[in-house]
């Protein structure tokens, strides 16, 4: 399964004092970018909310190797690391669109709650569970 790189534009108002993009809206730009590449591969959040399932961050890594600033376009890359039915581990990568230059490189690790407990997509959603695993043993192959 193809999946295209999330797009941003960075903002004016994401700027701080030196006149950069904050280091904060990075996160910001991981989450949308990771809500459109669940929603691309046909099972996003909010049909997973739906059903009751929800997935909160547990682990975030980020390293910073570049500024971006107000203007510039970047590309979101992201790949299923990891992915064992209870936890899901996506690998981000952060270009400027238009020289491909390396901004950032990013980890972050989900779990799977229902109710508030953790569960396996593989008992409560199947189809997410197969989805999930095909997109890390494409992963693996690449």
């Amino acid at each position: 399964m193809e999946l295209k790189p999330y797009v941003r534009q960075a903002q004016y108002y994401e700027t701080d004092q030196m006149g950069v993009i904050h280091h904060a809206n990075y996160i910001h730009w991981m989450e949308e970018a990771r809500v459109d590449y669940l929603d691309q591969s046909g099972f996003g959040y909010r049909a997973m909310e739906e059903q009751g399932i929800s997935s909160p961050v547990l682990r975030l890594e980020c390293s910073y190797l570049r500024s971006t600033a107000f203007g510039e376009t970047v590309e979101i890359r992201l790949r299923m690391a990891r992915y064992n039915g209870v936890r899901m581990v996506l690998d981000y990568e952060m270009r400027e669109k238009e020289s491909g230059q390396l901004r950032l490189t990013a980890r972050s690790e989900h779990c799977f709650l229902k109710g508030g407990r953790p569960v396996s997509l593989k008992r409560v959603c199947p189809a997410y569970d197969q989805v999930f695993r095909a997109m890390q043993e494409e992963t693996a192959e690449g």
